[in-house]
């Protein structure tokens, strides 16, 4: 459902209670059968019972247990679940006065991993994948007066799954963005697009579908300060598609964010958006913003709070690390590996920051399964229905490290192609890996082929190619005739701890490491940008050196408490020389 917030919403955040179930006992009976498929469709902690006689048996109590706070990560909140991975149920009880003719949905931002949804003890849907919005229409199935939403969120890592069960990040489980009760007339607007046209900076394309196919439907279009006004009618399938040429817009850039009120119009409901409009697109060598040559001055972050344990809750947090990039100067970020909160895209189209959005296909994925094909390309499909109008995402990004095979290049291209049939008008990247040849390293992938960007990681200097020094000794050899997007780069350094710069995890190692590593890559004549690994240390369970790491990847440019370390200052001089040469 595009642009939820501005829909007539009742907010289910807030405390929930919840009751942890690593044997999954609320789920199953003793014969390991779903209690939602027997015959009766009960018997589950979904049915959220109370005891009304003292003999009665009941085994689960919610109104007993402790609460968390939704949206949230239960890693977090309670300190035996920091490494928990498994079920936790969660419920929530909420009035609602449901009118006739009216339609409702529960609205998830996202729950991690998989979702199995309960209303008033029956079973409304299930969802997989950690990042990406879910609705299940419950219209008929709402009281009058008290309602209860139970949530069974289970993010165990499976093998099959998208991600699969080996990452380099938290594995933060539960309800973490909001939840929302959506009321809704009954030929209510689904989905709407309204951007520029490729190559184009007058032309612009309008789509709209209803959720049905109610043909007639009048809908006016409306950006009042353009004094642009355009009204339709739906067509048989409750679709209106045109485009139309309109001059004199002032095009959006990080230099000048230009966002426009737009209203959107039916019968019995508005809708307003910010939508700015901005032309991306590769000529040879060079990316060109707006038909301008531009240097992707970027850093990499994940959708996490260095300073306060798990995943970004609110618009303050997220404001705070996308200000945080753009005191080092950047113009661009990239939300790795996964899909970041929505309001997160959005203040990004405020604030003035090119978007690099990507899916969680990471490392080794079971390439000849079609089932986790068909999760991969339904999680890249929801990330660019949801953030088709926004202007900063520039690049849709199918996935990083993805060991070279036949099976996993058609993955891949597959993928590729759903995102240029859902969108032509951005770039499509992956971040790739480079194979070295004595000192040269080489990029050849055959992915490179499919995709927009010679987009790619290395890591010399730390994971292979001895000290910092020795960077200087690599060149590369690179098949492509593209623009060069280095997506990777960088060490780790634990902030405060200072040595010479070739002791490990010292800020002056890293330091080196950047000013050797920016030196090197300057040398390649078609390097269009950097997004160095990573802006903040963040949390990961593979990081567990007990004196530098502690569950920490610390290849921040930043620390846990927010402190620049020294390598931070190295990348804001290049970055303030990229953006004279690129002026």
């Amino acid at each position: 459902m595009q642009n939820i917030q501005a829909r007539k919403i009742q907010s289910l955040n807030g405390k929930w209670n919840y009751i942890v179930d690593p044997y999954e006992n609320g789920y199953y009976d003793y014969r390991h059968e779903p209690f939602d498929q027997s015959k009766t469709g009960t018997g589950g902690f979904f049915d959220d019972r109370e005891q009304k006689d003292k003999s009665e048996l009941i085994e689960y109590n919610f109104d007993g247990s402790p609460q968390m706070n939704v949206p949230g990560d239960w890693n977090s909140q309670s300190e035996k679940l920091e490494l928990y991975e498994g079920t936790v149920w969660l419920r929530r009880k909420f009035d609602a006065q449901p009118q006739k003719g009216k339609r409702y949905f529960v609205y998830f931002g996202a729950v991690n991993y998989e979702a199995h949804v309960y209303l008033n003890g029956k079973k409304i849907g299930i969802h997989k994948g950690g990042f990406t919005p879910f609705q299940f229409e419950v219209t008929g199935k709402l009281k009058a007066g008290n309602n209860t939403l139970i949530v069974k969120a289970d993010n165990t890592r499976k093998l099959d799954e998208i991600p699969t069960v080996n990452t380099d990040w938290w594995n933060y489980g539960g309800i973490t963005r909001d939840v929302y009760l959506a009321e809704l007339p009954e030929h209510f607007i689904s989905d709407y697009k309204l951007q520029l046209e490729k190559g184009s900076s007058n032309s612009l394309s309008f789509s709209l579908k209803l959720a049905d196919a109610f043909a007639g439907q009048e809908v006016s279009v409306n950006i009042p300060e353009l004094n642009l006004k355009k009204d339709y009618k739906t067509d048989s399938e409750g679709k209106i598609s045109e485009v139309f040429i309109w001059n004199n817009l002032v095009l959006w850039s990080p230099e000048n964010p230009k966002l426009y009120t737009v209203n959107i119009k039916s019968a019995n409901e508005t809708i307003e958006d910010k939508i700015g409009f901005r032309t991306i697109e590769v000529k040879g060598d060079s990316i060109l913003l707006n038909g301008k040559s531009v240097f992707f001055r970027g850093i990499s972050m994940h959708d996490e709070n260095p300073l306060l344990q798990g995943r970004l809750r609110s618009q303050g947090d997220m404001r705070m690390m996308l200000q945080w990039a753009k005191d080092l100067n950047c113009n661009y970020v990239r939300l790795a590996h996964y899909p970041h909160n929505e309001e997160m895209i959005r203040l990004a189209d405020e604030m003035g920051l090119l978007v690099w959005a990507e899916v969680p296909v990471y490392w080794t994925i079971s390439w000849e399964n079609p089932v986790t094909y068909a999760n991969a390309k339904q999680q890249l499909t929801d990330l660019i229905s949801r953030d088709k109008n926004r202007a900063s995402v520039v690049v849709w990004s199918i996935g990083n490290e993805t060991p070279l095979s036949a099976p996993r290049l058609s993955f891949m291209t597959n993928l590729a192609e759903t995102a240029r049939s859902l969108d032509d008008t951005r770039l499509v990247a992956a971040a790739l890996e480079v194979h070295r040849e004595g000192n040269t390293m080489i990029l050849n992938d055959p992915l490179g082929e499919k995709i927009d960007l010679v987009s790619f990681n290395e890591y010399a200097g730390w994971y292979f190619g001895g000290s910092p020094s020795e960077i200087l000794k690599y060149d590369f050899n690179i098949k492509y005739n593209k623009p060069v997007v280095i997506t990777e780069f960088g060490g780790d350094a634990l902030g405060g701890f200072h040595a010479d710069e070739n002791t490990r995890w010292s800020e002056e190692y890293q330091e080196a490491l950047y000013k050797n590593q920016l030196t090197m890559l300057s040398k390649i004549p078609a390097l269009r940008g950097i997004i160095p690994w990573i802006l903040t240390d963040f949390r990961s369970p593979r990081r567990q050196h007990p004196v530098y790491q502690n569950f920490w990847n610390r290849k921040g440019l930043m620390s846990e408490t927010g402190k620049k370390k020294k390598a931070y200052f190295v990348l804001k001089n290049f970055y303030d020389q990229m953006q004279e040469k690129y002026k």
